[in-house]
């Protein structure tokens, strides 16, 4: 970790990145199912490479994700975790520049601060993290300079990418349905990775993966959808969890035998524990060290969640 880093961000954001391989999410790479020729492990160093440069103090927005993406890149040299860098990285801006403000403030203000440069910088992460199913765009298209608003940029893609959506709404997919959704998970199960495959399955039943689609058409993206919601009725109903879990795993096979990896939607589960870890804890902010960033409830009915 550099001088610069926050340690209690930069162990929050390993801390969701080390649960989402941990959590057993059906196509997904996992410490469990390895898949699309990667294991874990580069997603775990991937973590432990970037986490310095996510919550490096005194950045900006763009910077802090190209930073973050080409760190990755030298330890691992693949894409693991563009759309997980994408998403976090607000959240981690916001949680630095301005600690007095509740966390949806914050993140519109970080958002509405990003301008072309900031663009540029994502950008040109993008391109270095090459990730598939990226073609050419007729409008705001990767493969040049940005020359508008990282904002307006993402508004431009957000109706295919649910990642740019979030730039686009104020992360209001997360705030609205995805961390209220992880509360009741974690109040069900009482631990992270159960919670994460509830949340997984929840947001992946009600919404095509963006990823399958760019890669795989609608279609297949839409048959995704409607299976996750059919394995999910199955897990509710099952009778003991070794029964839940065997039809996790045939969901699983099902997936990776196809080449279909729901990873968008796995990136939005990262980012949704990381909202939630900021939403109720009391993170240190490294412009004020002598004063905490206050906890705010991500919804009142589910507030009293315990977490382990």
């Amino acid at each position: 970790m550099t001088d610069h880093a926050n340690p209690s961000l930069a162990d929050l954001y390993r801390e969701a990145c080390v649960a989402d391989v941990t959590a057993f999410k059906p196509g997904n790479v996992s410490l469990a199912s390895p898949g699309h020729g990667m294991t874990a492990d580069a997603f775990l160093r991937s973590a432990d490479a970037s986490a310095p440069h996510m919550a490096r103090a005194g950045i900006r927005l763009g910077r802090r994700v190209w930073l973050s993406v080409s760190a990755t890149r030298s330890a691992v040299g693949c894409n693991t975790n563009l759309g997980i860098v994408l998403l976090c990285a607000p959240l981690i801006q916001a949680a630095m520049d301005f600690p007095r403000h509740g966390l949806r403030d914050a993140i519109d203000l970080v958002l509405d601060a990003a301008d072309a440069a900031d663009g540029d910088a994502v950008f040109a992460a993008i391109r270095l993290a090459a990730p598939g199913g990226l073609g050419e765009v007729a409008e705001h298209d990767v493969a040049t300079r940005c020359r508008v608003r990282l904002t307006e940029a993402m508004h431009a893609a957000a109706a295919g990418d649910a990642i740019a959506r979030q730039y686009a709404n104020g992360f209001a997919d997360l705030f609205d349905d995805a961390v209220p959704a992880l509360a009741r998970e974690f109040g069900r199960t009482g631990a992270v990775a159960p919670a994460l495959t509830g949340l997984f399955l929840h947001l992946l039943s009600r919404h095509p993966d963006t990823h399958i689609r760019r890669k795989h058409g609608a279609a297949a993206a839409n048959r995704v959808m409607q299976r996750a919601a059919e394995v999910r009725r199955d897990c509710a109903a099952a009778a003991n969890d070794h029964t839940a879990y065997a039809a996790l795993r045939t969901f699983d096979g099902e997936l990776k035998r196809h080449g279909l990896n729901p990873g968008t939607t796995a990136d939005l589960c990262v980012a949704s524990l990381l909202m939630y870890r900021l939403l109720t804890r009391t993170v240190r902010n490294p412009g004020d060290p002598g004063k905490p960033q206050h906890a705010e409830t991500p919804h009142p009915a589910e507030s009293a969640a315990t977490v382990h």
